[in-house]
């Protein structure tokens, strides 16, 4: 008696391969059709222009004449044993270092200080914020002035004996020879790292803050009648409880770091010595006033490389999370 129901619930079942011959519907064609356009031109003008810079790349067009005839790994080559992209190495490492930290660092404390509800808050905000809505020209063409050596803060230290060179300061604290460079952290890209940092920290505080609106206040006032102090519900609860958002921050604030060129061209350039270049920089003169175009094609690479090393692994951390 029970042999018709079963074949009722047998006939139910829906196995995988059906539901992939279903037929698409009007809002599958309409959305696909919404959708192709983009996908066609991520697909020419991102990726298709990245496969086209790798293939010079490894090209030996380094003149005016386009040259496609095949030169391996000839321009890496070149770039690891040249004097200036080992500078911008080492430029790069020690301003991403120093940059990441002070924005992660002074977003915590002033999110932290804009959350204990204090009178003026929407101003104090909108001081944060207000350097995110300029370019990084703008930053560095204003804090060029600043940090002039002849004006700008230092007619100020003068007056304390105090005379730093900035951007122009060719020194390396904490240097030793490794390869063609002298490996330490030049005193010139401080100045940049401070233009850097008063740009980008209003997003740090805006993540920061935003995540310490979202923690529950029942959670701090549990860990408080458990006997911990301020400063332990914060290390212990509130600064744990935020490390997507810091992890989100060093990405970004990576991302930003890794291939920067703006703010570096319009303050200082390369620098004396090459203490405030960086491989934006040098790819651009390579290219478009060299006219080494697989050199330059060589840089642009190193750079994508790097970006992803950072990128990749947090879009296969978030898809898991996901």
């Amino acid at each position: 008696m029970e042999t018709p129901n079963i074949i009722k619930n047998q006939s139910a079942i829906v196995h995988p391969e059906q539901k992939r011959r279903k037929k698409l519907t009007q809002d599958h064609v309409l959305a696909i059709s919404f959708l192709l356009p983009s996908i066609i031109l991520i697909a020419i003008f991102v990726y298709g222009f990245i496969g086209w810079t790798g293939y010079v790349s490894l090209s030996n067009w380094n003149t005016l004449v386009p040259d496609f005839s095949f030169a391996g790994l000839k321009n890496y080559l070149y770039l690891f044993n040249d004097y200036r992209f080992q500078a911008d190495v080492r430029n790069t490492v020690v301003f991403t270092v120093l940059f990441i930290g002070l924005v992660l660092l002074m977003g915590l404390v002033l999110s932290i200080f804009l959350d204990q509800k204090i009178r003026g808050e929407s101003i104090f905000r909108n001081i944060f914020f207000f350097p995110m809505a300029l370019s990084f020209v703008v930053t560095g063409v204003v804090w060029q002035w600043i940090l002039n050596p002849s004006t700008g803060v230092n007619l100020f230290l003068k007056k304390f004996g105090i005379e730093p060179l900035w951007y122009t300061d060719t020194n390396i604290l904490a240097g030793f020879k490794l390869g063609h460079i002298e490996v330490g952290v030049p005193v010139a890209i401080l100045a940049v790292v401070i233009a850097a940092v008063w740009q980008m920290t209003g997003f740090s505080v805006a993540m920061y803050l935003a995540g310490l609106r979202g923690i529950p206040d029942e959670l701090k006032e549990a860990a408080r009648m458990d006997g911990a102090t301020e400063f332990q519900v914060y290390r212990k609860v509130i600064i744990p409880l935020l490390r997507p958002i810091t992890i989100s921050v060093v990405i970004i604030m990576a991302h930003i770091s890794l291939k920067i060129f703006d703010l570096i061209f319009a303050m200082t350039g390369p620098g004396a010595n090459y203490v405030t270049d960086v491989p934006g920089v040098y790819m651009f003169e390579t290219t478009f006033r060299g006219n080494y175009y697989a050199n330059g094609a060589a840089i642009a690479i190193m750079m994508l490389l790097s970006v992803a090393i950072f990128i990749v692994p947090y879009l296969i951390m978030s898809r898991r999370g996901d």
